[in-house]
């Protein structure tokens, strides 16, 4: 996968983050959980944008990073809203999935910046 499909892939993945944020109810749990997974969910495509962007190949790395823990953060606040009682685990799960893919390709990432650094 080249940098311009990844880009267009966290682009997606933030897409579907809002939409299923939009779906939520609006009482205060699936508010307070909508939220804080909208703002991690969205946030690993404008850091991947920036690690792109990074000025050095530390920057790049500390970027990247940032990619990684919103993703897993991500994954968190979806099962969270599973167990919760606030979505349907059909209806989560590939976005857990893709979040865990996003993950492990931002952590591997990471790993070969530094191997090509030294």
């Amino acid at each position: 996968m080249d940098a311009r499909d990844l880009r267009e892939r966290t682009l997606d993945f933030g897409l579907r983050i809002v939409r299923l944020c939009q779906h939520l109810g609006h009482h205060n749990v699936a508010a307070v959980l909508g939220k804080q997974l909208l703002r991690c969910g969205t946030s690993v495509g404008a850091n991947y944008r920036a690690a792109s962007l990074a000025k050095s190949p530390a920057d790049f790395v500390s970027k990247i990073k940032i990619c990684e823990e919103e993703a897993d953060e991500a994954i968190y606040w979806l099962e969270l809203l599973i167990r919760a009682g606030e979505e349907e685990a059909a209806r989560v799960t590939p976005l857990q999935q893709e979040a865990a893919e996003l993950r492990n390709i931002m952590s591997a990432s990471a790993i070969t910046a530094r191997k090509n650094t030294k």
